[in-house]
């Protein structure tokens, strides 16, 4: 699980470093600014910031504004601050920091966040209009030369796809050029 830390403080990341390191955690970068640590995660596909509430840049909600995806909030604050917080989105461990309960915190979001990365893979990517296309190409040549229905010339598609343990666009490709050829 790739970890950012951003603390206006040095010596504040690199301790933070030093003990996730030792834990196992694997910690891409440690920052004092906002805009670094954003810098940082745009070569990221995610990951957990583990961070104070305010640089020299920015406020910590700005930093969590701009998170891009993939990414979560592990806010290191007083109590005041943790207790004010407006977002729920925002996990919070209130100082003085307990070194147990942050790794115990990171293990629990490194875990919510593999577990939504396995469920995000897990639905079908949107195809383009061009994929579109050719798929519904080559549905349209079934149902004309073969009398199938829609339902039956996808159905067809896919078995084919499954059997020949190709892709369906590329099984749709084939379909055409053979057909058509």
């Amino acid at each position: 699980m790739n970890v950012i830390i951003v603390f206006p403080r040095p010596e504040n990341g690199k301790n933070i470093k030093r003990i996730l390191m030792q834990s196992g955690f694997e910690v891409k970068a440690v920052c004092t600014t906002g805009a670094k640590a954003l810098q940082c995660m745009q070569e990221l596909s995610g990951g957990i910031v583990v961070c104070g509430y305010h640089f020299a840049d920015m406020m910590y909600q700005e930093l969590h504004d701009y998170l891009p995806p993939g990414f979560e909030m592990l806010l290191v604050a007083s109590t005041d601050i943790c207790d004010a917080r407006e977002r729920e989105d925002i996990v919070c461990l209130k100082t003085p920091l307990r070194i147990h309960e942050l790794l115990q915190t990171l293990e629990m979001m490194a875990g919510e966040l593999s577990r939504r990365n396995k469920r995000n893979k897990k639905r079908p990517r949107e195809r383009s209009k061009e994929e579109e296309e050719l798929l519904s190409s080559a549905k349209a040549l079934l149902m004309e030369r073969n009398q199938m229905t829609e339902e039956q010339a996808h159905r067809y598609i896919q078995k084919r796809s499954m059997d020949n343990g190709t892709g369906l666009l590329e099984t749709a490709q084939m379909i055409l050029s053979l057909m058509n050829g």
